[in-house]
C-alpha cells in the first residue's frame, strides 16, 4: 500500500514543484504528463500531472484550472536541524507569499508550509512543564521561528 498526498493547482504547477525541489534535499520531479483524454478541466492535453518527493514524502500534483483554493487544513512541515535552514527556506518559500504567526507561510502558490525547528518539538515536551509553557509561550509570539530564542525561554 502506498500513501501519497496530492496537490492541485490552478496554474504554475511546474514552477511550484522545480521551487520545491531545488529547497528541500533528497526531493525530485519522478514524472510528468498531460492528460491526454478530454474531461471537465479542458480539452486533451490542457491538464497537467506530475509526481514528485519531496524529502522521504511523496507526492502527486495536477494543474487543472481552478477548484478549491489551498487552505490551512493541509500543511507541508519541514523540520529543520538549524536556524540557517530555517532562514533559508522562510526567505525562499515566502516569496511572494505571506508570512504567519508560528513559523507559518503561505507560498506564492496559496501552499502553507510550517518550518520549525527540530529542537521545538523537543522544547515543548520537556518533562518540566514550566519549560514547556515557556517555550511555547515564547513561539506563540514568534513569525520566523528562532531557535536561539527558544534556547532561551526553556533556561529562564
Amino acid at each position: 500500500m502506498k500513501v501519497t498526498q496530492h496537490l492541485w493547482f490552478e496554474k504554475d504547477m511546474q514552477a511550484a514543484l522545480h521551487c520545491y525541489i531545488s529547497l528541500i534535499p533528497g526531493s525530485s520531479l519522478d514524472w510528468q504528463t498531460a492528460v491526454m483524454a478530454d474531461n471537465p478541466s479542458g480539452p486533451a492535453g490542457s491538464v497537467q500531472m506530475a509526481g514528485f518527493t519531496l524529502g522521504d514524502q511523496r507526492y502527486m500534483a495536477i494543474e487543472a484550472g481552478p477548484l478549491d483554493s489551498f487552505n490551512h487544513s493541509f500543511s507541508i512541515i519541514v523540520e529543520c536541524d538549524s536556524q540557517a535552514e530555517i532562514d533559508r527556506l522562510w526567505t525562499a518559500l515566502g516569496e511572494g507569499g505571506s508570512y504567519e504567526q508560528c513559523g507559518w507561510l503561505r507560498d506564492r502558490w496559496g501552499l502553507s508550509w510550517q518550518i520549525t525547528p527540530k529542537r521545538l518539538g523537543e522544547l515543548i515536551s520537556h518533562p518540566d512543564p514550566a519549560v514547556a509553557k515557556r517555550v511555547t509561550e515564547a513561539m506563540l509570539k514568534m513569525a520566523k521561528l528562532d531557535i536561539a530564542a527558544l534556547e532561551k525561554a526553556a533556561k529562564l
